[in-house]
């Protein structure tokens, strides 16, 4: 499987002529991001459904803190139904730097995901739902069928030895946000460790690098475009995660602070070339070719992320060029 994610920081109608181009070039999915300080991902997703008639679409990745479950498994319904049964829904703990603003830093976890899309299944499947648990529902129910019913792929977004035992266990896939190959070779493990207790009728299951890729001929422009988004990553990244990469602890912290503070400027400036090694594919095609070989000796799917590229355009053309041939 090969996916772009598409971020809302960007006008709209410019989102949705790259997702047309991500489409012709061969694309399988458009993903798109959801933080609060971009634009609507729910308005863009819809827009790109009426655009293109066979890639898949859904958020990359959606969080059951700040819109309430039950509300969240009907937007991916209605998303469905506008797209034709092509919705696949992308959920996971969120992004620490931008839910920190949002007083919600201390609700992430792995109960709430697990929740949340598990009543979404029922949901989808017609059921009619009462939880009690890291959130309430009482008789709540959809009034409408989406196309793929309870058959709506379910990825779930994190990097944490239990999400990722989770995952597998339970959802139709990983996107693990990891552009190292050392990073996907412990995700392989922990996977693979999940897949265990995975019941023989729940299917197939895809581990997919959710990748930083920034490309372009330049690679000294490739670089440089992809501080912003390593920023954000490095700022997340667990301990254990900073310590394989040998990145120092006290440094990702403080461009957290900076995020959180909405320095942006500044926290992107703090951002080193290892940091870029660890956290991106980033490079010329031919750089960018080269780690997603290495990759894909691990995950079954990747997923070109933020960044993309200096043009935007361009990039979409040439990371597909590029990984397409691997995944």
């Amino acid at each position: 499987m090969l996916g772009i994610e598409l971020t809302p920081e960007h006008e709209l109608s410019r989102l949705v002529d790259l997702g047309v181009r991500a489409e012709a070039a061969g694309y399988d999915a458009v993903y798109s991001t959801c933080h609060y300080n971009n634009r609507d991902p729910w308005a863009f997703l819809s827009r790109l459904a009426a655009a293109t008639e066979s890639v898949r679409l859904g958020p990359g990745v959606a969080n059951p803190y700040e819109t309430h479950p039950v509300t969240l498994a009907s937007k991916v319904a209605t998303l469905d139904e506008l797209s034709g049964g092509r919705a696949v829904f992308g959920i996971g703990p969120g992004d620490p730097s931008t839910l920190a603003n949002l007083g919600l830093a201390d609700e992430r976890g792995l109960r709430p995901v697990l929740e949340a899309f598990k009543t979404a299944q029922k949901l989808w499947a017609g059921e009619r739902v009462d939880h009690e648990g890291a959130f309430d529902a009482t008789d709540a129910g959809l009034n409408y069928e989406p196309p793929q019913g309870a058959d709506i792929p379910v990825h779930v977004g994190g990097e944490g030895p239990h999400m990722c035992r989770m995952a597998a266990k339970h959802a139709d896939g990983l996107l693990f946000n990891g552009s190292h190959p050392k990073d996907l070779a412990w995700a392989r493990e922990q996977v693979d460790d999940g897949l265990e207790d995975r019941p023989d009728g729940r299917g197939e299951f895809d581990l997919i690098a959710y990748a930083a890729v920034s490309v372009a001929e330049d690679q000294a422009a490739a670089r440089e475009a992809a501080r912003p988004p390593v920023a954000f990553i490095t700022a997340g990244a667990a301990p254990p995660v900073l310590k394989r990469h040998g990145i120092d602890p006290d440094a990702a912290t403080e461009i957290g602070e900076r995020v959180s503070a909405g320095e942006f400027s500044a926290a992107f400036e703090r951002v080193t070339p290892e940091m870029i090694d660890a956290f991106c594919m980033a490079g010329t095609p031919e750089t960018v070719r080269e780690r997603a070989a290495a990759v894909a000796d691990h995950a079954d799917g990747l997923v070109v992320g933020s960044p993309l590229g200096p043009d935007l355009e361009t990039a979409v053309d040439l990371a597909a060029d590029a990984v397409g041939d691997r995944f």
